[in-house]
Formats: structure tokens, sequence, C-alpha cells
């Protein structure tokens, strides 16, 4: 991982993007446990997000390294990563409001705890459901933080029917 966080701050020296912060499984896991995941996701900004393929700069900045196409993702080292551009208010909230993570002396941008719970509360699958209650059960964040959050991005009724499915108070 800690090759993929060098890339990621290169991008940004390079301008190729604007700002970045890892999310789904992988941020999970500076929270909870380890879970299994089979790529790195990272939100993404660009500075023209005009452009018909945004991800074709990082694509070529990629292949310049010797990162190459693998299905979606790129392969670093032993990890494929996903650039998924932010695609909503509450992305990119998450990406503005990342914590910073010390990766072995790198920087490495991660989404908070609480922003992880409701954009995985906004996808609303049922692994996505095990993420919330695994950031409840650690302590990682609290049902009130995520209830704000909810209602400021206009998720209060899926929060509301995710504490009633789960008995959340």
């Amino acid at each position: 991982m800690e090759r993929v966080a060098r890339l990621l701050n290169d991008m940004i020296e390079s301008r190729i993007i604007t700002n970045y912060a890892v999310f789904g499984a992988v941020a999970q896991m500076r929270y909870t446990e380890a879970v299994v995941t089979m790529d790195a996701d990272i939100l993404i900004a660009v500075p023209d997000a005009s452009l018909f393929d945004v991800l074709s700069p990082i694509y070529t900045f990629c292949r310049n390294l010797g990162y190459l196409p693998e299905g979606e993702a790129i392969r670093v080292g032993d990890w494929p990563v996903q650039f998924i551009p932010a695609f909503s208010s509450l992305t990119e909230a998450a990406m503005e409001r990342a914590e910073i993570a010390d990766l072995e002396g790198v920087p490495f941008r991660v989404v908070r705890a609480e922003y992880l719970a409701v954009i995985a509360l906004s996808v609303g699958r049922a692994k996505d459901f095990t993420r919330i209650l695994a950031l409840l059960e650690n302590g990682a964040t609290e049902t009130a933080t995520i209830s704000k959050l909810a209602e400021k991005h206009g998720l209060s009724k899926e929060w509301q029917a995710f504490k009633r499915r789960f008995d959340e108070n």
C-alpha cells in the first residue's frame, strides 16, 4: 500500500489529480478489523472535470511509471487500484475532510469513519450495512454523528430505516 500512497502523492504533485482519499474496505481497515477486499478504492478530484474521459490523464501517468491497467483497475505493486471521481456532495466532503495517515513515512489520505458509514448507507447493499455495524461496534463513530451527517446529505430516511432494521438507538 506504500507504493499506492507514493503514487497518489506524486499525482497531486504533478497536478494529475487535485485531491484523493482512500475509501471502501481499505479505509475501513483503519477503524475496524481487517476485511477481505480485492482492490483499493480511491476517491479523486481532477483539475478538469469537464474532460470527456477524466481518467485518461491518470492512466497515462500510471502507464509512464509502469503501472498497467488490469480490468477496471490499475495494478500498483500487489494492489489493483480503482480511481473513482467524487460523485456526490457526500463523496466530495469525505475527500476534503479525510484524515492524513502515516504509511511508513508517506502521508496517505483516508476517509473518516463517519463518512465511510454514510457513504455505505447511501449505497445500501448488505455488505455496506455490515460495514456500518462494524464501525459502530468498534467505536470508530457514533450513531449521533452518522445521523447528523446523513441528514446533511439527504439520507435521513435511509438512516432511520437502517436503525429500525438493526435496532440501533
